[in-house]
C-alpha cells in the first residue's frame, strides 16, 4: 500500500502544470490553465439559482471567440487554443497517432474545466486574503525536487512542461494557498479516528500484504549486441569458470569487485532487495526459484551472463495493524477527508458564482 502527500491531490485539482508531482495525475489529462481577460466593470453579483434562468439561455449574441467566463474573467479560443497545443507539445513523445483527437479534445476540454477552477479559487483566495511566505515556496520546492525520480532534475522537469523558475514558483505558491483554504474548513482539518483506521484496515485487508521478496547479489558477464557467436560462447565459458571459482571457495563480493562488468560490483554485487516485475524475466525466474545462499547457474539475459546468489527470501505477508501500518493508514483516510473537503468547496463556490460556458 501506498500513499501520497495531502499536498499532490490539491495542486492537480487546482489545473497545475506539474504533472510528475509523484504521479499523481494521468498522462494525457491534465494542463495550466489559461490567463483569463477581464472586464474592466464588476461582476454582476450572483443570484440564487432558484431566482436565475440559466445564463446561457439569456445571453445575447456572444462573439465567437469566447469559450467560459467565470464572474467577468474570460476565457478566449485564442488563449484556449494555445495551451492546448502547449500541452500537446509536451505530451508528444506519449500519444500514438491514432489517438491525437482524441486526445486533443480530452486536453481541451480538461482545461476549459481547469479555467474555471483556478478563476474560482483565485477569487476566493484573494477574498479570504490568503498567503503563503516565501519559506513556505522554497520548502516546497525542496520537498519536489526530492520527489522525483532519479534521472530527472528540476530543470529537466521544468523544461519539461515549458516553464521558468518564476512560473513555476508561483504554481506551486498557488497550490500551498490552495491547502491552506482546504485546511480552514472543517472537513479539511479533521483527523482519522480508530474506528475509522481499524474499518479501513479490515475492508482493505487482503490489499495490504507485503509481496514476496528477495535480496540478491551477482556476477556479471556483459554482452554486446554486435558479439557474433564466438564473443558470445567466450563470455558464457568466462561466466561459467568465475562461477567455478565461487564454488572452490573464492569471495563472492571480492570476485564481483574484480570481474563484474556491473556498477553493483563496488557493492560486491550487491543487487538489494527486489519484488517480482523488478528485473528482467530470465534473471528473476532464476532468482526467484534459488535456495538462500545457493550458488545457481549461469543465467544469460540481454546484458549478458550472470552468476546469482539469494542471500535473504521473504515471504508474502499481511501488514499487521501496528503503529506504522496505522500511519499510513491515516495518511490515506485524512487525503480522502481533504479531497472531499476540496471537492466541497469548489461546489460552493460554483454555486456562488456567475460561470458561464459559451460552447454547445
Amino acid at each position: 500500500m501506498t500513499t501520497r502527500k495531502a499536498t499532490c491531490f490539491i495542486l492537480l485539482a487546482a489545473g497545475l502544470i506539474f504533472g510528475l508531482f509523484t504521479g499523481c495525475t494521468p498522462k494525457e489529462e491534465k494542463a495550466s490553465a489559461p490567463a483569463p481577460q477581464t472586464d474592466s466593470t464588476p461582476a454582476a453579483p450572483s443570484a440564487a439559482p432558484t431566482q436565475t434562468p440559466d445564463p446561457a439561455a439569456v445571453l445575447p449574441a456572444v462573439p465567437t471567440n469566447l469559450i467560459a467566463e467565470v464572474d467577468g474573467k474570460k476565457l478566449t479560443q485564442g488563449q484556449l487554443d494555445a495551451e492546448v497545443q502547449k500541452r500537446l507539445t509536451q505530451l508528444k513523445d506519449q500519444i500514438p497517432a491514432d489517438r491525437l483527437q482524441q486526445v486533443k479534445e480530452r486536453v481541451r476540454k480538461q482545461m476549459i474545466d481547469d479555467f474555471v477552477i483556478r478563476m474560482l479559487l483565485t477569487d476566493e483566495l484573494n477574498r479570504r486574503k490568503i498567503t503563503v511566505t516565501e519559506q513556505e515556496v522554497g520548502e516546497a520546492v525542496e520537498r519536489l525536487k526530492n520527489s522525483l525520480p532519479q534521472n530527472m532534475t528540476l530543470e529537466e522537469l521544468m523544461r519539461k512542461n515549458q516553464v521558468n523558475r518564476e512560473q513555476m514558483n508561483e504554481q506551486i505558491r498557488f497550490g500551498l494557498q490552495i491547502n491552506k483554504l482546504v485546511l480552514a474548513t472543517a472537513e479539511g482539518k479533521a483527523k482519522p479516528t480508530e474506528k475509522e483506521i481499524s474499518a479501513f484496515y479490515q475492508k482493505n485487508k487482503a490489499k495490504l500484504k507485503v509481496p514476496e521478496s528477495i535480496r540478491v547479489r551477482h556476477i556479471l558477464v556483459g554482452k554486446k549486441p554486435e558479439d557474433d557467436d564466438k564473443a558470445r560462447a567466450e563470455k558464457r565459458d568466462k561466466a561459467e569458470n568465475i562461477r567455478k571459482q565461487i564454488l572452490g571457495g573464492a569471495d563472492f563480493a571480492e570476485v564481483a569487485r574484480n570481474q563484474s562488468d556491473c556498477p553493483s560490483k563496488q557493492a560486491g554485487g550487491d543487487l538489494g532487495t527486489f519484488v517480482r516485475g523488478q528485473m528482467v524475466k530470465p534473471f528473476e525466474d532464476a532468482a526467484f526459484s534459488q535456495k538462500k545462499d545457493e550458488i545457481g547457474p549461469v543465467v544469460e539475459t540481454d546484458f549478458g551472463y550472470h552468476i546469482i546468489q539469494v542471500l535473504e527470501k521473504n515471504s508474502s505477508r499481511t501488514l499487521k495493524l501496528d503503529d506504522e501500518t496505522k500511519g499510513r493508514i491515516s495518511a490515506v483516510l485524512t487525503q480522502q477527508k481533504q479531497q472531499k473537503a476540496f471537492d466541497t468547496l469548489l461546489q460552493n463556490l460554483r454555486a456562488k458564482a456567475r460561470v458561464v460556458y459559451y460552447e454547445k
